[in-house]
C-alpha cells in the first residue's frame, strides 16, 4: 500500500495563509527497501527535516490555517526542486550513495522515475495548487510560508542562526521577518542562510513567485527544534509573524517580482 503523497489539516480554515512542509516525512515504501540504505539513515536529515513538520503543524493549529505537507522521504523524489533540477532524485547526499537512486533519472530507469513523480511528487503539488485556487476563488492571495530545518553543524562548521528565512526577489515577508525577529535578543536570525531561496522551479517559485504571492521559507535549526516547548515557542514567534503580515495591505495582494533566477 502507497502511503498518502500528502496530508492536510484546515483546507477550509483562514486561507489568509498557507502553511507547507516539503520535507515533513522519512516515509519510502517498503518495497524499495529503505532505498538500499540501512534504515537508520531515514532518520537523518538527508531523509527528512527533523522537528520542521511539528512546528508546521502547530502554526497551522494555532492560526486554524491550511496546511500542505509531503508524506514522503526527499530522498524518493524532493518535492523542493523542479522536474528539470538534477538533484530531483539524489544519488549522493551528505557522503551517503543511495544505491536506489543511481539510475533513477529522465535519461536511464524512466520508468521509475515517473512512477515516482505520478505517486508522489505531482500529487502534492495539486494539494498545494487547490489550496491557493480556494483561496483566490475568495479574493484573498494567500501568505505563504514553508517551514524546513537545517543542521547545527555543516562539514565540522558551527552554523550560528537559530532560524533564517530564504528568499527570492520577493522580499515583502523578508523585511518584515527581519524585523520581527529582531525583537528577540538572543535570536541569530539569518538572511538567505544557510542555503539561498533562489532556486528556479523550487516549490515557491511555483507556488507563490510565480503567482505573484507574498512568501518566505523559514529555516529552524535542528537542536533548535528538537523538543516539544521549543516547537511550540518558534511556532508563536511565526504566528506573530504572521499577524503582522496579515495587518500589512501590501502583504495581502498579488505582485509580480519575477526572480533573480529569470534571465
Amino acid at each position: 500500500m502507497i502511503q498518502a503523497a500528502f496530508n492536510t489539516r484546515h483546507l477550509d480554515g483562514d486561507c489568509r495563509f498557507l502553511i507547507l512542509c516539503d520535507h515533513a516525512s522519512n516515509y519510502v515504501p517498503p518495497a524499495l527497501d529503505s532505498l538500499g540504505l540501512p534504515p537508520a539513515y531515514l532518520s537523518r536529515h538527508i531523509a527528512y527535516d527533523p522537528g520542521a513538520v511539528d512546528v508546521a503543524r502547530l502554526v497551522a493549529d494555532r492560526l486554524a490555517c491550511p496546511l500542505v505537507e509531503a508524506g514522503f522521504s526527499r530522498l524518493l523524489i524532493d518535492p523542493n526542486r523542479g522536474l528539470d533540477d538534477p538533484t530531483l532524485v539524489m544519488k549522493f547526499s551528505d557522503g551517503v550513495m543511495i544505491p536506489a537512486n543511481r539510475a533513477v533519472d529522465r535519461f536511464n530507469d524512466i520508468q521509475e522515475w515517473q512512477a515516482r513523480i505520478n505517486s508522489y511528487y505531482k500529487p502534492y503539488h495539486a494539494a498545494i495548487a487547490l489550496a491557493i485556487d480556494h483561496a483566490t476563488a475568495q479574493n484573498i492571495a494567500p501568505i505563504v510560508l514553508s517551514v524546513h530545518s537545517f543542521t547545527p553543524v555543516w562539514k565540522t562548521q558551527p552554523r550560528p542562526w537559530q532560524a533564517a528565512i530564504l528568499w527570492d526577489k520577493d522580499d515583502r515577508l523578508r523585511n518584515l521577518a527581519v524585523a520581527h525577529m529582531s525583537q528577540y535578543a538572543d535570536v541569530n536570525f539569518g538572511d538567505n542562510v544557510p542555503y539561498s531561496g533562489r532556486l528556479k522551479n523550487d516549490c515557491l517559485y511555483r507556488h507563490a513567485t510565480s503567482n505573484g504571492l507574498a512568501h518566505g521559507l523559514i529555516e529552524l535549526r535542528q537542536d533548535e527544534i528538537a523538543e516539544t516547548h521549543a516547537q511550540r515557542l518558534w511556532a508563536e514567534r511565526l504566528v506573530g509573524l504572521l499577524h503582522a503580515a496579515a495587518c500589512d495591505p501590501d502583504m495581502t495582494r498579488a505582485r509580480q517580482f519575477g526572480s533573480f533566477c529569470e534571465s
